[in-house]
């Protein structure tokens, strides 16, 4: 809010903060805000790449962070090789500090045998359970339950009504958005004449260092063992991992994924919107999959998977194309019976 945070720094600053090149005869211009390109205001910075950087020429921003090659003129600019990453350390730079009173509030439950950190704070109507260990500058925001035994790193940000099941580990700057359930029991049972009896779940989920976690999102702990998601693997909203999944490390799960469980993926593995899979499967390094994909087998690393069953990306294409092509061929089809009966009837 503009209104009662206020930050400024030059041109030149900025461009020795992204250690870009600065193309401007005022160097000294001072920018208060960063913004996308139509909200932009003249005392701003914005960012633009590839198709847009025409668009940017009429945008309201004072500045524009570039790529080192896209021709350009008309505004101040910082070009960098990435733009894109640029502006997310501007927005970083220029974010509002946060205004988290670091001390336990009196209306949070906290164990007496629970061990706190230094820095740390834990709003109203958090619960802190027995034995659980919090390490040094956590927030814990209200309505948060950390379970029994729970081990949460440095630096973490566990926002409000979340969920932290008993045993449940967690590394240093991990962030868990509103709603999320860590340590859920798995989806566990023996069918046997019909009858669906649970089985016991007492594994855990070991959450990695710099893991952010979405709204909503569930991850369950394991049978036996331990659920494994890797450092640096970001999910979205909405995302279901099942008991003993193991991913790897920079992993994307964007929204509405569900894996079964027992699954293994390994590191920077993207999951797109809505991907589904079977249980008990080994996924390579560096695979991609494609919205709404559902994996049935194991897939090799370095694979780009789309479609349902989910086969290689080109191969879906050539389905994709063959399926809208039928329509097409019935007609023809419909042609020639109509045409073989007229023949038939000159016989």
């Amino acid at each position: 809010n503009r209104e009662d945070y206020y930050m400024e720094k030059t041109l030149q600053e900025l461009a020795v903060f992204l250690e870009g090149k600065l193309e401007t005869t005022t160097p000294q211009m001072v920018i208060t805000g960063v913004n996308g390109l139509e909200e932009a205001l003249a005392s701003d910075i914005s960012f633009a790449v590839p198709p847009h950087i025409e668009a940017a020429a009429a945008s309201g921003a004072g500045a524009l962070v570039l790529p080192l090659d896209a021709p350009f003129s008309g505004k101040p600019v910082i070009r960098v090789a990435n733009p894109r990453l640029a502006f997310a350390r501007l927005l970083d730079l220029f974010r509002r500090p946060e205004d988290v009173e670091r001390v336990i509030s009196p209306l949070a439950a906290i164990a007496p045998t629970a061990q706190i950190g230094v820095n740390v704070a834990v709003l109203p109507f958090a619960v802190v359970d027995s034995e659980a260990v919090i390490g040094d500058n956590t927030v814990i925001y209200p309505h948060v339950y950390i379970g029994k035994q729970v081990k949460i790193g440095e630096d973490c940000k566990i926002y409000p009504n979340v969920t932290i099941r008993e045993g449940c580990e967690l590394g240093k700057r991990v962030i868990i958005q509103s709603g999320a359930v860590i340590g859920g029991d798995g989806f566990g049972y023996i069918t046997e004449q019909g009858k669906h009896s649970k089985v016991l779940q007492v594994g855990n989920v070991v959450i990695g260092d710099d893991v952010e976690i979405g709204n909503n999102t569930c991850i369950d702990r394991a049978t036996a063992g331990s659920t494994i998601v890797g450092a640096g693997t970001k999910i979205d909203n909405l995302v279901h991992l099942g008991h003993n999944d193991v991913l790897g490390e920079n992993c994307l799960v964007v929204a509405q994924v569900g894996l079964s469980g027992s699954i293994t993926a390994g590191n920077n593995v993207t999951f797109a919107g809505q991907v589904g899979s079977v249980g008990h499967i080994k996924i390579g390094d560096n695979c991609v999959f494609a919205a709404r994909s559902g994996l049935t087998s194991d897939v090799p690393s370095n694979s780009f998977y789309a479609g349902f069953p989910a086969v290689p990306h080109r191969e879906w294409l050539k389905q994709e194309a063959t399926l809208r092509s039928v329509s097409k061929l019935v007609k023809k089809v419909k042609e020639l019976e109509k045409a073989l009966a007229g023949l038939q009837e000159k016989e």
